[in-house]
């Protein structure tokens, strides 16, 4: 199992680092020292746990935890502080350790992550993401030489452009690792919807929908784009922006 360890603090980080020693199963992939240096490693080097952090300059673990790329690590924060516990937790968090970490308490959490990997179901953070219905969702986006966290209130659509895709927010647009097949696994079906092969919507950013002949149409988006509605989705859009 392949662990990056997340922490700003360099102690904190050779603590961690000579515990996890003791586990002939574990590999240390990599250390990051922030938040955006730990979503660009987690890109890079895929691994299976995360040991997170919260406070750190920059994005937050709480930020990091929700924007990893799929397929998602388990993630166990270690943290001072027990006010983020239900944050964690609503990320499905195997564990939340408060530090000082005693070598018994990660042994458990670590145990509890084996356990996961054993069951073969999703994922945590996957299961957290599909789950939450409620709670919004944040996306991790490139911009030039670093990531941004973007909130879904800025999204008004995604787009499938030559194997890549492309966030249309509020103030710019993203480029992005994700497909849009990842991210419709992800986002919550009230607020986003698959009008095609090639884009998904936020609901919220409709300002018009037109019927076009053959059962297709278009919608026109409160920044000004039209985007062709497949006949498959068309009615089901119908549905979704009367809520049903």
């Amino acid at each position: 199992m392949r662990v990056l360890i997340v922490d700003d603090e360099a102690p904190a980080r050779a603590r961690l680092r000579q515990m996890l020693a003791a586990h002939a199963d574990l590999e240390i992939a990599g250390e990051a020292e922030t938040g955006v240096q730990a979503m660009e490693m987690a890109v890079a080097l895929g691994p299976d746990l995360l040991l997170l952090d919260i406070q750190m300059p920059g994005s937050s673990g709480i930020d990091v935890a929700a924007c990893l790329p799929h397929p998602r690590p388990h993630v166990i924060f270690c943290t001072a502080y027990d006010q983020h516990a239900v944050d964690a937790f609503e990320l499905h968090a195997v564990d939340y350790l408060l530090k000082p970490i005693s070598r018994a308490r990660l042994a458990q959490a670590l145990d509890r992550v084996r356990a996961l990997s054993a069951g073969g179901g999703e994922p945590g953070l996957d299961q957290a993401i599909r789950g939450s219905a409620t709670q919004p969702a944040r996306f991790l986006v490139k911009n030039a030489g670093h990531y941004l966290v973007v909130g879904e209130a800025r999204v008004i659509y995604f787009a499938s452009e030559d194997g890549l895709t492309r966030m249309v927010a509020e103030g710019g647009q993203y480029w992005m690792d994700p497909t849009l097949n990842e991210l419709e696994g992800r986002v919550d079906p009230a607020r986003f919807f698959r009008i095609s092969r090639a884009a998904m919507i936020s609901l919220n950013a409709v300002a018009e929908v037109f019927p076009m002949p053959g059962g297709s149409g278009e919608v026109l988006l409160k920044n000004g784009a039209r985007l062709e509605v497949s006949r498959r989705r068309f009615r089901e859009l119908l549905q979704a922006l009367e809520g049903r």
